[in-house]
């Protein structure tokens, strides 16, 4: 099976040769979802805007290789601060308002460089949503 890099216009990883997803067969994995502003390439402080941006850049990523947010099976949730979780709630029940069809999710805290607050990975089966 043929592999396909993913790329979205405004996402990076800071020059690093690594691509928003990568989408074998029908599988699409992500790398770090980060919260930047594809216009203006920041990172906002705000948690709230970092929250609202990383899953409109979930949504961006898995539009470009071709699927919908209901195609996605599984979000990782990587936090600097579980104090955010009440916001990341907010946000994925907006994009998951169905709560007998949502993902499979997991947050974790980790160590994230500042001013980022969160970064997401995603799983998703392309076409079976």
């Amino acid at each position: 099976m043929a592999r396909r890099s993913i790329e979205v216009p405004g996402l990076h990883h800071g020059g690093l040769p690594i691509p928003q997803a990568c989408v074998v067969g029908n599988l699409l994995m992500s790398s770090g979802i980060s919260p930047l502003d594809p216009v203006s390439g920041d990172v906002p402080a705000d948690v709230d805007e970092q929250v609202d941006l990383v899953f409109g850049n979930v949504r961006r990523i898995v539009e470009a290789a071709g699927g919908t947010t209901a195609d996605i099976a599984r979000c990782t949730v990587f936090v600097q601060d579980k104090a955010i979780r009440p916001i990341v709630d907010k946000y994925w029940q907006e994009m998951f308002p169905d709560p007998a069809s949502r993902p499979a999710r997991h947050t974790q805290r980790i160590d994230l460089n500042p001013p980022l607050q969160l970064q997401l990975e995603i799983t998703a089966v392309l076409g079976e949503g």
